[in-house]
């Protein structure tokens, strides 16, 4: 069996899909995409298609080694994302050619079922408690929300009691028996992340998300010795090598993203990575339903996996949602916030081929706002 033909998909809201076909008729699907960059990865993901065609689709880890290490300038998250995308293909490849699931393929389940959370609250949050009642209606035993809005680097008393209340109120709607994250998104400052987490530790969030943007990595080792909440980040953490660092920090939870640090190639080592350190894994994953496969069949087969994030109504999706590019939406369908094992093959989903062809003839080119201060000077988005 040989690659015969790699395509491209740009599909609203801010999503690409890549389809790997051999020359048997075995399709693998993948998601390569920077939200806001999609076009730099299909450029990449092309290059990279010179190197795959006509090559074994099952040597997945030597096409992994080669994709990240056969150039002499490697990393960063346009060819990362690349190389996530054609790898989630190559293993649902794999896993339909022997019938099997992928996560049989990584060592066999460890769970039967997948914990996950739902979005609420938007970029910038104020009234959450309708969507909290809203989410807990539909069996959601979790949820995430941004902490804050834009943030000045040294907050006023108003900002940091606004970010405060919004989390107490979050506490309160949803009781002790149910569980809330809060980003930070990288907005906020060194300086306001030491104000907040004491402050915040009352309403005990399940983790608090990129308290500062991954570039103060010197900062974290504080943070996680300041806060009794848990510390997470990753999102924006590309390869094993850059998780030594937040791990030798004490950070409790890491989120790399299935589709932009390295595919399940690279994220099973991340999680195998972070086990003895006592660390834990929820996947980052705002994005399209093949990413979101791809991070459940990691997660049957991690015993360090903790929560699954998943896109289905969050207000990126505009346009279109999750469901609407699968011939079968059974794989994600939600029993009290929780994803069944399925003993489907691959990545266990079946893509509308048609529906994806059809959402890139009229494409995207989906950019995340540019916000600014008062003053006029740029704000972390």
């Amino acid at each position: 069996m040989k690659i015969a033909r790699i395509e491209t998909f740009l599909a609203p809201p801010r999503w690409m899909f890549v389809r790997v076909e051999t020359d048997e008729g075995v399709v693998g699907w993948g998601e390569p995409v920077v939200e806001g960059r999609a076009e730099p990865v299909r450029a990449a993901v092309e290059v990279l298609t010179e190197y795959l065609i006509g090559q074994d689709p099952m040597r997945i880890e030597d096409h992994w080694q080669v994709m990240t290490k056969g150039g002499f300038y490697r990393g960063g998250p346009v060819l990362s994302s690349a190389v996530s995308g054609l790898d989630q293909a190559l293993w649902d490849i794999k896993g339909k050619h022997y019938g099997v699931p992928v996560y049989q393929l990584l060592g066999g389940p460890v769970r039967e079922r997948i914990r996950a959370y739902a979005w609420i609250g938007g970029d910038e949050p104020e009234e959450i408690r309708d969507a909290l009642t809203a989410q807990i209606e539909a069996g959601f035993t979790a949820v995430k929300m941004n902490g804050c809005g834009r943030m000045t680097p040294v907050a006023t008393r108003a900002e940091i009691r606004a970010a405060v209340r919004r989390a107490e109120t979050a506490r309160e709607v949803l009781g002790d028996d149910r569980d809330f994250g809060l980003d930070f998104h990288g907005r906020v400052s060194p300086a306001n992340a030491r104000r907040l987490l004491p402050l915040l530790a009352e309403a005990a969030p399940l983790f608090v998300e990129e308290p500062v943007l991954s570039e103060h990595m010197d900062i974290v080792p504080d943070l996680v010795n300041a806060s009794p909440i848990p510390i997470a980040l990753g999102e924006r953490l590309y390869s094993r090598r850059e998780f030594i660092a937040p791990l030798r920090a004490g950070v409790a939870i890491l989120q790399p993203d299935i589709s932009h640090a390295g595919g399940i190639s690279e994220l099973r080592r991340i999680a195998a990575l972070a086990e003895p350190h006592g660390a834990q894994l929820a996947p980052h994953c705002p994005l399209g339903p093949v990413a979101l496969a791809a991070s459940l069949q990691l997660a049957f087969t991690t015993p360090n996996f903790l929560i699954q994030e998943q896109s289905i109504g969050i207000h990126y999706n505009q346009g279109a949602e999750l469901l609407d590019y699968m011939a079968d939406p059974e794989p994600f369908r939600f029993t009290a916030g929780q994803l069944s094992r399925t003993d489907r093959p691959g990545l266990g989903i079946e893509v509308d081929e048609a529906a994806v062809r059809a959402a890139d003839r009229r494409g995207h080119a989906w950019r995340n706002p540019v916000w600014r201060h008062a003053d006029g000077s740029l704000a972390e988005w």
